[in-house]
């Protein structure tokens, strides 16, 4: 809602312009009325909508033409004042101030316009007749008041309808000329119903209902719309109806409160300070969402889960992102994140690719929960509430602890290597399930949850493009690094070994080979030394042979243990090397992938 309001009163001479003014602020008629009254605040605590208003006169005896135009671009109403006894005064509003203010004001910003009928102490009847036709034929005049500066009739009123047209203007809601709600304004309630449908039954119940604090509607709505509720709740026909009666009544406040509140502008687009709130996030820091978010993620998720399978199908999905203004998951997603067999995003996947957006992008993270009306259902300020924002790394690596619970591996390799299948992997796919995978939804991201020590943790991983002399400061950036190699192909190490030197040797990002398509007889590789002497020489645990050439999902323990030196990366090479200490690593992940299943099943009964 706008931070003030600026009126601005014209009108042809003496026809009471500077009177009503005068009459507003003193409460009585003046005896003596100068050719302008001086601009005046009417502070916010005393106007109907506790918000500051500037009320400005205009003298054509004291102010130029161009002065006239500087006020009127000024203006976020204008008030048209006309005297009821004055025939002249009532024709010059068509043929003079109507035609003058659309001349100096910018088209695409409409500014409404008020009909003041002042001086109806002078006449016994009403200058109505004359001007309905006058406001049928100009949808920008929002109403017409008669009144009177000398016995105060409709003054106050005056001015709060002037509010009113700026706070509440029924243009951008309502066609007087169809009787119907505007295309945008039904699409945003339309958005709203759908956002407070918390169980997505196509009707609001009582206690969605109390959510907008509409009491006793639903009886009005029966009366006129035979479809506007079912099985005692309010349908989307019946909210829309409901509506368009209240602007019809002159009630538009209660629709632009709605609007309002679910982050609409003027326009009837989203604020970009509701969908974008201010998110302070220091260097080396991370974003990722909190319980809150989590929690009501997966309400959503429910919500639209109809045949509680734990999958979203590609129609359940489309219905999700139906409050969105376009689909914000392409191909991809299906397979950066888990999916079932029929290749339908699954609970686990779902949330996987939200922890990801958050991380990566968390901007748009916001507009998404936006969309979703996180920071109105989850009654919270706004969706930056949904987001915890982790401390320095470098306090991480002093403390030798983390509290963060999403970690980033880069994976490095040559061209076929294996770095792609690798990330499928983790997501359980072996090599046949690759193979159906298309070029073009091909992602180069994995997500997914793993454990460590009893503790559930998301990695991320991305596979850097394989060019060495282009490695930006975002492909370096990371808690983890992966360098895989081919095991079959003789030159394949020698870029690891490259890599390694060139961006790693003498940082304090762990880094582990991994020793590729490992089913593959192994070959010597041309370079100076071994995989396995080039780690000791440079005290990095073993090469890890890994291979996705499996019957069932290949095997997850590495990623625990890449997780794991992501957690703590301040921990010897040696402690790393302990068979021990990789036991109860994967212990702790086979432990609680079980546990946390078994978890999961008990969670969703109730769905």
């Amino acid at each position: 809602m706008r931070k003030d309001v600026r009126i601005l009163l014209v009108g042809e001479p003496k026809v009471g312009k500077t009177s009503l003014i005068m009459s507003l602020v003193s409460e009585e008629f003046p005896n003596v009325v100068p050719y302008r009254a001086e601009e005046i605040t009417i502070p916010a605590d005393v106007t109907p909508e506790r918000v500051p208003t500037h009320i400005v006169d205009y003298s054509e005896a004291e102010q130029t033409d161009e002065q006239l135009f500087q006020e009127i671009n000024k203006a976020n109403v204008i008030c048209i004042v006309y005297s009821v006894n004055n025939k002249n005064s009532i024709e010059k509003v068509v043929s003079h101030w109507i035609p003058l203010i659309t001349e100096n004001t910018d088209k695409d910003s409409r500014v409404p316009l008020i009909l003041v009928g002042n001086k109806s102490d002078l006449v016994e009847h009403s200058s109505m007749e004359t001007i309905l036709p006058i406001m049928n034929q100009y949808s920008e005049i929002e109403t017409c008041v008669e009144c009177s500066a000398k016995n105060l009739k409709n003054i106050s009123e005056l001015f709060y309808y002037a509010q009113k047209a700026v706070l509440h203007p029924t243009g951008p809601l309502y066609c007087p000329e169809k009787k119907a709600m505007k295309s945008l304004c039904v699409k945003a309630l339309s958005r709203i119903f759908k956002v407070s449908d918390l169980d997505n039954d196509g009707t609001l119940n009582d206690n969605e209902l109390n959510f907008f604090q509409l009491e006793d509607v639903k009886n009005v709505v029966r009366k006129n719309l035979s479809e506007g509720v079912c099985n005692d709740g309010l349908t989307l026909k019946g909210f829309l109806f409901l509506h368009t009666l209240f602007i019809q009544r002159g009630r538009h406040e209660t629709t632009w409160t709605v609007l309002r509140r679910f982050g609409y502008d003027d326009d009837l687009e989203l604020n970009q300070d509701y969908l974008f709130p201010l998110l302070k996030i220091p260097p080396d820091s991370t974003t990722e969402l909190n319980h809150n978010a989590y929690l009501f993620l997966q309400s959503v998720f429910d919500k639209h889960d109809k045949d509680q399978d734990c999958a979203l199908s590609p129609e359940e999905l489309a219905d999700l992102f139906d409050v969105f203004p376009y689909m914000p998951w392409g191909a991809d997603v299906n397979n950066t994140v888990c999916t079932n067999e029929q290749g339908w995003i699954t609970y686990q996947g779902y949330l996987s690719q939200w922890t990801l957006t958050t991380y990566l992008d968390v901007q748009r993270c916001l507009e998404y929960l936006g969309y979703l009306g996180f920071s109105i259902i989850a009654e919270q300020e706004s969706q930056a509430a949904g987001i915890t924002v982790t401390r320095d790394k470098k306090i991480d690596l002093q403390k030798k602890q983390t509290q963060r619970s999403v970690f980033r591996c880069n994976v490095f390799g040559d061209g076929g290597s294996g770095k792609s299948s690798f990330l499928q992997a983790f997501l359980g796919r072996n090599l046949t399930d690759q193979k159906l995978i298309k070029e073009e939804h091909k992602s180069y991201y994995a997500i997914n949850t793993t454990y460590v020590y009893g503790q559930e943790k998301y990695l991320l991983l991305h596979e850097v493009f394989p060019d060495f002399d282009y490695l930006s400061d975002v492909d370096l950036a990371c808690d983890v690094v992966c360098l895989v190699y081919d095991v079959s192909n003789p030159h394949s190490f020698e870029y690891c070994a490259n890599v390694f030197k060139q961006y790693f040797l003498d940082s304090k990002t762990p880094c582990m080979m991994i020793a590729a398509k490992s089913d593959l007889p192994e070959v010597k590789q041309m370079f100076g030394c071994s995989p396995l002497e080039f780690c000791r020489r440079y005290r990095m645990p073993p090469p890890q042979s890994f291979t996705c050439n499996t019957a069932a999902a290949p095997s997850r323990n590495i990623y625990a243990r890449l997780t794991t030196m992501a957690m703590y990366p301040h921990m010897s090479p040696t402690d790393l090397k302990t068979s021990t200490f990789w036991l109860r690593a994967s212990m702790g992940a086979t432990v609680f992938a079980v546990l946390g299943f078994a978890m999961y099943r008990v969670l969703l009964k109730p769905r």
